[in-house]
């Protein structure tokens, strides 16, 4: 293989992991329409789905035909991260799993606008599609966290269920070149920590690895209740194929 085709192909896994990473945390946030809490809200995680969908467009095109490989790849051949996959749970759930992804990607797109690589125009329109995402995640942390007594126990709960998940948003990823992943995680538990404390929470402590941490999402292996979703998700597609509207 030529360092041409080398480069080209670690391109091409790093745009099926970011590309993965939209396209399924964009499932999770659709399966709650019609159950959000307000109807304002149900506005709200329908428009950073969309936004998430269309971000995972372009990267699975960098990569293949973006049909195929969102409704015809089996389980193994997904690239997501396990925190984007994992259930919505109470509403305080979804926060938490928003507020930890959205200020990872954020920090992530900004860094990848301010280079020259293949990713540098999809990060410099995404960043600010991010930016709201982050806001809302961290505005809403602060509601539940200054809220009711048990708004701010279903908070924290929440942070503390996920944690174990986030220590793989910051392995390396071929392909994304440039990336100081340690600086990156650095501002990512500065920014936790502000905004959590001035919620009256407190960030968990232990350890930040998930289930299967020796291969993780990123390598494939994925946490029980992601083939279902999976399934769910390319059910109508596999029902009918070729099919057109």
């Amino acid at each position: 293989m030529t360092g041409t085709d080398t480069n080209a192909a670690t391109v091409t896994a790093a745009a099926l992991a970011l590309g993965d990473d939209a396209l399924i945390l964009s499932h999770r946030l659709g399966e709650w329409a019609g159950h959000a809490p307000v109807l304002e809200e149900e506005v709200a995680l329908a428009n950073i789905a969309l936004d998430l969908l269309g971000q995972a467009r372009i990267l699975l095109s960098m990569a293949g035909d973006e049909d195929e490989l969102a409704f015809l790849r089996e389980e193994r051949s997904f690239r997501n991260l396990q925190l984007v996959e994992q259930p919505n749970g109470d509403f305080a759930h979804t926060i938490a799993r928003q507020l930890y992804f959205s200020v990872h990607q954020h920090e992530l797109y900004a860094e990848l606008a301010r280079g020259d690589g293949p990713f540098a125009p999809l990060a410099a329109k995404a960043v600010k599609e991010t930016a709201y995402h982050r806001d809302h995640a961290e505005q809403w942390t602060l509601r539940l966290g200054d809220g009711t007594e048990e708004s701010r126990a279903r908070m924290q709960a929440a942070l503390k269920a996920l944690w174990k998940y986030t220590g793989e948003l910051f392995q390396p990823v071929d392909g994304l070149d440039g990336v100081d992943w340690a600086a990156l995680e650095e501002r990512w538990l500065a920014a936790l920590t502000d905004v959590v404390e001035r919620a009256g929470l407190t960030l968990p402590e232990g350890p930040r690895t998930g289930a299967w941490a020796a291969g993780s999402g990123r390598q494939g292996l994925h946490t029980e209740s992601f083939g279902r979703m999976l399934a769910e998700m390319q059910h109508l597609h596999r029902s009918h194929p070729g099919a057109s509207w």
